[in-house]
């Protein structure tokens, strides 16, 4: 799908909320809509004009990437350029991200425009280029396809070098070195490394403590490739697993298999994470599952779709997101396994193919 398609699909949505152009300044939608993968910018975009304002430092990269738009050089002085900018747009409503633009930000787009008197009405949106960005075209799967196979690797690689005695930082090390030697951009998210105790933190940081044989020792991962990201967790463990790491682990297991055979084409993310949910309250650790199950993955880490309670988001062909489960007690330790999939032919399918432990 090209850029001019994606413009189209946004300006149905422009014209369904009633407003007369769109500024887009959250990264990830400036990249989507226009290939500008620049720092700084904003993108303009009404019913017929698509422009891109940044500064000197990217004009010329902005040319090249961003061939479809005009390209406009703009100053840190709002006054001096935005209000102008609009007026050539002949628009009356101008949506902007409500989600990005921090309330200065607003205030000074607000005063921008009253100062040079110009009768634009800015109207907050939320979500509405992200909730294009939830079914992926078929070259988007293909990177995210790459960025997963080499974080499959890096996985791979730490459970040969892992050992009782190394640090939680050494073995992230480990892994990011392995990620970006072997083609990845730099990774989507911090690497999760935390053994023990410190398993039952979802977001722990790898710290100095030393992994101990016999505990759990939770891996969260990702590479990015051409822009595109992938998210794996794994739990393993060094030595032998005593019968709560079993119990524990297997509850998750079990749970993230059952998600992952009954979540289908049509279901709210709400209905996708009961499907998980109910498996580990069924194992008596329902209270110690305390995050959704899971979330959508592309340009950015963590997008549209939300698989989690409450979430009235439907799921569809070609949306890809992550399925995982957890357990997290704390004072012992946590399990989390976690797999990107794609929603495809109505059902969902691993795009992460690391294996899985299984404790008999």
């Amino acid at each position: 799908m090209t850029v001019n398609s994606r413009l189209q699909k946004l300006r149905g949505s422009l014209a369904g909320k009633e407003i007369d152009a769109i500024l887009i300044s959250q990264p990830e939608n400036r990249y989507y809509l226009s290939g500008f993968d620049g720092s700084a910018g904003f993108l303009l975009i009404s019913m017929d004009k698509t422009v891109l304002a940044t500064d000197f430092r990217y004009i010329e990269q902005a040319t090249s990437q961003a061939p479809d738009y005009e390209i406009v050089r703009i100053t840190n002085n709002l006054d001096d350029w935005f209000p102008g900018l609009v007026s050539n747009l002949d628009i009356k409503r101008l949506g902007f991200e409500a989600g990005d633009i921090t309330f200065d930000l607003h205030h000074r787009l607000r005063d921008a425009l009253n100062k040079k008197r110009v009768p634009v009405k800015l109207v907050p949106v939320d979500g509405m280029v992200e909730a294009l960005r939830a079914v992926k075209e078929p070259t988007e799967v293909e990177l995210i396809k790459k960025a997963a196979a080499i974080t499959d690797a890096a996985y791979e690689h730490a459970g040969s070098v892992i050992k009782v005695g190394m640090t939680e930082k050494q073995v992230a090390w480990e892994i990011e070195k392995y990620l970006r030697e072997n083609g990845s951009q730099a990774v989507p998210f911090e690497i999760i490394v935390a053994s023990g105790p410190n398993s039952a933190l979802p977001h722990a940081k790898p710290s100095e403590r030393t992994i101990q044989s016999g505990e759990p020792v939770l891996i969260d991962m990702g590479a990015r490739f051409d822009g595109y990201a992938s998210d794996l967790s794994r739990t393993i463990c060094a030595g032998n697993p005593d019968d709560t790491l079993k119990k524990v682990y297997h509850a998750v297991l079990d749970a993230q298999l059952a998600a992952m055979s009954i979540i289908k084409e049509g279901m709210t993310g709400h209905q996708a994470d009961r499907s998980a949910r109910e498996v580990i309250e069924q194992a008596g650790y329902g209270e110690a599952f305390g995050h959704a199950l899971g979330h959508g993955v592309g340009l950015a880490a963590h997008e549209l779709p939300r698989l989690g309670t409450g979430s009235e988001e439907l799921l569809t062909t070609g949306m890809v997101f992550t399925v995982e489960p957890g357990i997290y007690l704390p004072g012992w330790g946590g399990v989390r396994i976690e797999d990107t999939v794609i929603m495809e032919r109505g059902r969902v399918k691993a795009i992460t193919k690391a294996g899985k432990v299984r404790y008999d």
